[in-house]
């Protein structure tokens, strides 16, 4: 793949970066930066994340990417991961900052997504390419989160420890002027104490889509449906299930039983749902709407 070498200056999409903070002298990329000026929206968070931080997660980043916001993040496992998942599968475009000097990926184990990235016209990007590996360490972590903020309008934790990496992608967006957002979490939950705290601190609430782009982008709002309605199935036994997960059930075992359906016929509709885009499986037999 062609590895592209340019100054901050040169393109609209890097051009912020060249105003940050220990600016980068260039930046490599493969794949395509987006030419037009679009909302950006940073998703952050943790490398191991809770089921709760997987669906809020895909939930907020699909709902924005759908809207237009094109979704930065590391490529890293965890959060980063499931924000460009959630982006791709909304149609929209999203941009990768790895520390690596391409064209090498890392990790090696997101290799496949980074080419699912620059297939559907986003771009993988560093601050190294080849030649630079001699400059790249552990401490590139941390050099890399002043570019994953540095791009952005906003950056967005959705799950996040009290001690974290993410907090220092947070500290850059304080110190370059972009907004913060934080999703609530579970108080008695470890990797909700980040997120909490930076509410506290007086970061920008994140509960919805909405809630966001009322912030960065207003526009946005304004010419979508100002009233959001249940998605409908095909049948009874669909809707059932559509309004049970509306209600916040995610286990499969429940789902089946509040619905008053067979095994069979639960299983064929919550089948049918999936392969109609209305459902999406969480794992361990959660299950959550799009």
């Amino acid at each position: 793949m062609k590895i592209n070498r340019i100054r901050p200056e040169d393109h609209t999409f890097t051009r912020k970066l060249g105003e940050i903070s220990d600016a980068p002298q260039r930046i490599n990329y493969i794949g395509q930066l987006p030419d037009e000026s679009l909302p950006v929206v940073a998703v952050v968070g943790s490398r191991k994340p809770t089921r709760y931080g997987i669906e809020v997660t895909q939930r907020l980043t699909y709902d924005l990417a759908k809207r237009g916001v094109v979704i930065v993040s590391g490529l890293a496992l965890g959060i980063d991961a499931v924000a460009h998942q959630a982006a791709l599968e909304a149609g929209g475009k999203t941009i990768a900052v790895v520390t690596n000097a391409l064209p090498d990926i890392s990790p090696r184990s997101n290799l496949g997504l980074a080419k699912r990235i620059v297939e559907n016209g986003g771009a993988i990007m560093s601050e190294w390419g080849e030649g630079d590996d001699k400059l790249v360490g552990k401490w590139s972590f941390l050099e890399r989160n002043r570019l994953v903020s540095g791009v952005s309008d906003a950056v967005l934790v959705t799950e996040a420890a009290a001690k974290s990496g993410t907090l220092n992608t947070v500290g850059h967006a304080l110190n370059q002027g972009r907004e913060v957002f934080a999703v609530p979490g579970n108080i008695t939950s470890p990797l909700s104490e980040g997120c909490n705290s930076l509410l506290a601190q007086g970061a920008h609430l994140a509960v919805s889509a909405e809630s966001i782009l009322e912030v960065i982008a207003p526009e946005l709002i304004l010419g979508a449906t100002t009233q959001t309605k249940l998605a409908l199935g095909d049948n009874p036994a669909e809707n059932t299930i559509l309004e049970l997960l509306a209600s916040g059930l995610r286990d499969g075992e429940q789902l089946q039983q509040k619905s008053g359906l067979s095994a069979s016929d639960f299983a064929t509709a919550l089948t049918m749902l999936e392969i109609n885009g209305l459902v999406k499986p969480l794992g361990a037999n959660q299950w959550t709407t799009r």
